[in-house]
């Protein structure tokens, strides 16, 4: 037994199905009023558990810049 799918309408109808879907989600979450400017990138699932970095991070791409500059100078002198 087989199914014909039409990818075109089948897209279309999905994309909106899970579009509706998420928008739901994120304002049963976030107790938003207005669903238009929702961004749900940081609803994805591994991004729960990681913290963002804060105003030093700066700081380690200098060290690290540092420590690749001495290990050059180390190597050919």
């Amino acid at each position: 037994m087989g199914v014909i799918v039409n990818k075109k309408d089948n897209d279309n109808e999905l994309s909106r199905r899970i579009t509706a879907d998420l928008r739901a989600k994120a304002i049963e979450t976030a107790d938003i009023e207005e669903a238009e400017d929702v961004d749900l990138a940081e609803d994805a699932e591994y991004l729960r558990d990681l913290k963002k970095t804060s105003r030093f991070g700066w700081v380690w791409i200098v060290l690290i810049i540092l420590a690749i500059l001495s290990l050059i100078s180390i190597v050919f002198m």
